[in-house]
C-alpha cells in the first residue's frame, strides 16, 4: 500500500510507481500541493486551538457550570484520555479507509464535538464531549502526516511531519491567546463555537485540496497492529512521553509563573502564552530539518538544552525579563525533538505510519498529563510556584536517558534498511 512508505522512507517500487505530479524534492511542487498542505496545516491548527486555550478558559467554565477549578480540569484530562485511548481506536479502525475519507471524517467528527462541548450543561457533560474531541487529534494527525509524506516525497518524513505539526504550534502561537481572549468577552462557549468554525474552513479546505488517489489507500488491520510486537516502538513512545512532559510542566502553569512569580498583571498571560507559541513554531520548523538529516540530533539537543533552560527559570525565573525568554526557549527547544521522534518510530515501524502517527500524539499527551501531575505535586508540596519545572526536569532527563540508552543503535526493520 502507499501510506506504508511515505512518511520518511519509501521502496525502490514504490518510488517507481509514485505519480510525476506529486513533486517530490525541490521547489518543484504545483501550487495545488502547496495548497494541500495549507489545507492540513488548518486542520492541526483548529484542533491545536481547542486543545490548548481550553487550558485557559479553565476557571471560566468553572465558574458558569457551578463546580471548582479542580474538578473543571477533569475536561482537560478527559480530552487527553480521549487522544490516548481512542486515537488508535480509530486509526486502526480505518486502517482499509482512504487517508483523504480519514481526514475529512475526523474533522467533521471534531466540529461536532466542539459545538457540543459549548452546548455542555454540566460539567459530566463537558468531560463526556472532551473525551469524544479528543479522539480526533492524534488519528488525524497521522493520516494527515502520511498524506503530506505524499506531497514532500521520500526521505522528507521529518519536513512532513513538521508541516503537520506547524498548525499546532501557531494554534500555541495565535488560536490558543485568541480563544482565550474570546472567552473572556463572549464566554467560554464562544470560544468551542469558533473552534468548530475553523474547523469547518478547515473541512472546506481538505475537501477541496487533499487529492483523490488510489496512492492514499489505507492498509489491513493486521499490518498496522504487527508493529505494535517491535519493542522499539514501545521505547521510543515512553522517551516522548517522558521527555515532551517539560512543555506542561512549564504551559499549564503559564499563568501563575506570571501572576504568582513574575508578579505580573493577567493581561500578560496571553502574551506570555504567545511567546511560548513562537518558540514552538521555531522549533518545530527546525526539528523538521534535523530529523530528515540526523536521526538524533534534534531530541538530544533538544531535551538537553530544555534540562538548562529549566534551572534557569527555577532560579530566575520570577524576573519577567527572564521568563519570556525562557519560556520561548522551552517551546523552541522541545519542538526540535518532536519531528524525529516521529521519524524513529516510522523508521521501526515503516508499515504503520499512520498508526505511528496517532501514537506520538498520544504519547504528547501522556506527557500532558505527566508534567501537568508533575507540576501539581510540586506545587501541592510547597516548593513555590515554579517548583513546577523540577517535574519536567526529572521526567525530560528520565527520557533523555532512556533514549541514550536504548535507541540510537538500535536496529531498523527489514523494509527500511533495504528502502
Amino acid at each position: 500500500m502507499f501510506h506504508r512508505g511515505y512518511l520518511g522512507v519509501c521502496t525502490a517500487a514504490e518510488s517507481r510507481h509514485r505519480p510525476r505530479e506529486t513533486g517530490g524534492q525541490g521547489s518543484g511542487r504545483r501550487p495545488a500541493q502547496g495548497l494541500t498542505l495549507v489545507a492540513l496545516a488548518l486542520g492541526t491548527f483548529a484542533i491545536g486551538t481547542g486543545e490548548f486555550a481550553s487550558n485557559g478558559v479553565v476557571q471560566l467554565f468553572a465558574a458558569h457550570l457551578g463546580t471548582s477549578v479542580p474538578t473543571a480540569t477533569y475536561a482537560i484530562t478527559a480530552y487527553a484520555a480521549g487522544v490516548i485511548i481512542g486515537s488508535p481506536v480509530i486509526t486502526v479502525a480505518a486502517a482499509k479507509v482512504n487517508r483523504r475519507t480519514v481526514v475529512l471524517g475526523l474533522m467533521l467528527l471534531f466540529i461536532a464535538g466542539n459545538l457540543l462541548s459549548s452546548l455542555a450543561g454540566n460539567i459530566a457533560m463537558l468531560i463526556v464531549f472532551r473525551f469524544v474531541t479528543g479522539w480526533v487529534q492524534g488519528a488525524y494527525f497521522g493520516a494527515a502526516a502520511v498524506v503530506a509524506g505524499y506531497v514532500y516525497g521520500p526521505g522528507r518524513g521529518g519536513k512532513a511531519f513538521a508541516t503537520v505539526m506547524g498548525g499546532l504550534t501557531v494554534a500555541t502561537l495565535v488560536g490558543s491567546p485568541l480563544g482565550t481572549l474570546l472567552a473572556q468577552h463572549l464566554g467560554w462557549q464562544a470560544m468551542y463555537v469558533a473552534v468548530a468554525g475553523v474547523g469547518a474552513l478547515a473541512l472546506g479546505a481538505l475537501f477541496a485540496w487533499v487529492p483523490r488517489t488510489g496512492d492514499l489507500a489505507g492498509s489491513s488491520v493486521r499490518q498496522e497492529l504487527g508493529s505494535l510486537r517491535n519493542r522499539m516502538v514501545w521505547i521510543t513512545l515512553a522517551v516522548a512521553a517522558l521527555g515532551i512532559s517539560s512543555i506542561f510542566a512549564v504551559y499549564t502553569f503559564i499563568g501563575i509563573f506570571v501572576t504568582d512569580a513574575a508578579k505580573q498583571p493577567a493581561g500578560l498571560i496571553p502574551f506570555a502564552l504567545a511567546v511560548f507559541g513562537l518558540g514552538m513554531a521555531v522549533g518545530n520548523l527546525t526539528g523538521g530539518r534535523l530529523a530528515d538529516r540526523w536521526e538524533s540530533a534534534g531530541l538530544i539537543t533538544g531535551y538537553a538544552g530544555t534540562l538548562v533552560v529549566l534551572v534557569v527559570i527555577r532560579l530566575a525565573g520570577q524576573t519577567f525579563g527572564v521568563l519570556l525568554p525562557c519560556l520561548f526557549a522551552v517551546g523552541a527547544l522541545m519542538m526540535l525533538a518532536i519531528p524525529t521522534i516521529q521519524v524513529r518510530l516510522t523508521s521501526f515501524a515503516p508499515t504503520a505510519p499512520t498508526l505511528m502517527g496517532a501514537l506520538n500524539l498520544a504519547a504528547l499527551n501522556v506527557a500532558n498529563s505527566f508534567g501537568a501531575i508533575g507540576g501539581s505535586i510540586t506545587l501541592n508540596a510547597g516548593w513555590g510556584t515554579l517548583s513546577t519545572v523540577w517535574a519536567g526536569f526529572a521526567l525530560t532527563s528520565v527520557g533523555l536517558v532512556l533514549y541514550l540508552v536504548a535507541i540510537p543503535k538500535a536496529r531498523v526493520q527489514p523494509e527500511l534498511a533495504r528502502a
